[in-house]
């Protein structure tokens, strides 16, 4: 694999043993983003002279045998969402354009204490509300396994860049799906984190100050290793908390695939995948089976899913809505009146949860901490659930309008916003899940699964999403970069 592709975690150490400079490192990455992106526009916010003069620093600092942190003078990207000092952050909203972010987020801070330094910002949709990544103020972003498809959202630019090998490491954030489809649908890794474990703080557009609900940051890569590492440089308390409470997540105790209990989920009829997905579900249950894991087809948590969903549409509008005219609430509201009680299709939830006041939200809430306690319960016996993210490999881009959007999964129509399920089912309980790569469909385009645990164990998704790509293969570049 060519030093392009080569993970995070190898690339700061052949730095700091001087087997290439940061210099060399980034200009590199320069190099090929002028070469690949003007395809992709994965990276639409450059500032390369400022990522050259840190790269400079970083030399001269290891030079002196000076080491800033394991991320020492590795040159990345990051989401746009993410405030980075003196570059925009417009979440893809024209009114934004021009409002330069007057410090770093904590993230970035973090990241660049370590060592890394940033070539610019990756794309998204608007308002990060899409599985696609296209907005007015920057463009269109493609996938490079195939440009006429979506790369996903809202991380879509941060997974395109890392496929294609523009960049050393990238960070994303999730509430829908927006680190894990765009992880899936590019081949790479990604890690939506147990809610609150990574600082939220600046990543976030002006006067928003408060951690969201639901809403995570977290890291998208090449390698399990590079998750890992990365979580290790951005994961701790929010400032506000920080005089308080340090965090301390558990670090994987199993060493083989031999030592896992895993509860396989290759589909549902709520929400039904592709049979390239499911079978790819069903094939990794296989594979593990053979390495001596402890595997099921048939054990899930006593939950019902109806409810699981409902409680996250419930949480994910109160975020994504939070800010919406009182104008647009109010014909939201007129929507509702207009409704059958007895209506529980996820459109009436949705209208119902776009008006929702402040007793509706806690009494979700409420039902949320019974589904938290259910898979607490579940992972007392069960190590990883193996679920796909979403229901097709990446589809063609599609600009119209949201509710004239479908996908085809196994030759049927299905509303575009349905495959929020797989995204939901986790999201809404706090549950971190790594997204790993399991090569290819028939269809030529990358297959990616979730692996699922118990709040805080983070660390175990990744270190499993280690184990089982030392079977399967991991991370494979898309032809022609």
């Amino acid at each position: 694999m060519t030093l392009a592709f080569e993970s995070a975690t190898t690339l700061a150490q052949k730095i700091r043993d001087k087997e290439i400079s940061s210099r060399e490192l980034t200009d590199m990455y320069i190099q090929r983003i002028e070469k690949h992106d003007e395809v992709l526009n994965a990276i639409p916010v450059r500032d390369f002279d400022s990522a050259r003069q840190a790269a400079d620093a970083a030399d001269a600092k290891l030079a002196k045998g000076d080491v800033l942190g394991p991320l020492h003078g590795l040159p990345m990207t990051i989401k746009e969402s993410y405030n980075v000092k003196g570059l925009p952050t417009t979440w893809g909203l024209e009114v934004f354009r021009d409002v330069l972010s007057p410090q770093d987020s904590e993230a970035v801070r973090k990241l660049k204490s370590a060592g890394a330094h940033f070539m610019g910002l990756t794309n998204v949709p608007v308002n990060l509300g899409d599985f696609q990544s296209y907005n007015d103020v920057y463009g269109q972003t493609n996938n490079p396994w195939d440009i006429g498809r979506t790369p996903g959202g809202s991380s879509g630019g941060s997974a395109a860049a890392l496929a294609a090998g523009l960049t050393g490491l990238d960070c994303g954030s999730d509430i829908g799906g927006s680190i894990r489809n765009p992880a899936h649908y590019c081949g790479v890794y990604g890690h939506k984190p147990t809610w609150g474990v990574v600082p939220s703080k600046g990543h976030a557009l002006p006067g928003m100050l408060a951690t969201p609900d639901i809403a995570v940051c977290g890291p998208l890569a090449r390698s399990a290793e590079d998750l890992a590492l990365a979580m290790d440089v951005v994961a701790g308390p929010e400032p506000l908390n920080a005089a308080g409470w340090t965090l301390s997540l558990p670090r994987p105790e199993k060493t083989s695939l031999s030592d896992y209990r895993v509860a396989i989920w290759p589909n549902e009829d709520r929400a039904p995948v592709d049979t390239a997905i499911s079978d790819r579900v069903q094939h990794v249950a296989d594979v593990l089976s053979k390495a001596g894991a402890k595997v099921s087809d048939t054990a899930r948590p006593d939950i019902d899913l109806e409810e699981s969903h409902r409680v996250y549409l419930y949480m994910l509008n109160g975020v994504t809505t939070a800010g919406w005219p009182r104008e647009e609430i109010a014909k939201r509201q007129e929507i509702v009146d207009g409704l059958d009680p007895n209506d529980m299709s996820d459109g009436a939830i949705l209208a119902r949860s776009t008006v929702q006041e402040h007793r509706d939200w806690l009494r979700e809430s409420n039902t949320r901490e019974k589904l938290r306690y259910a898979w607490r319960d579940f992972f007392s016996q069960w190590d990883i659930v193996i679920c796909p993210q979403v229901a097709t490999t990446a589809f063609p881009h599609d600009h119209r309008p949201f509710g004239e959007r479908t996908l085809t999964v196994n030759n049927q129509e299905q509303r575009y916003f349905q495959q929020l399920f797989w995204s939901g089912l986790i999201t809404g309980s706090y549950l971190p899940s790594t997204v790993f790569p399991t090569g290819p469909a028939s269809d030529g385009l990358p297959v990616g699964l979730q692996a699922v645990s118990a709040e805080y164990n983070d660390y175990t998704t990744i270190e499993f999403a280690r184990l089982i790509t030392q079977e399967i293969g991991g991370f494979t570049p898309p032809p022609g970069y």
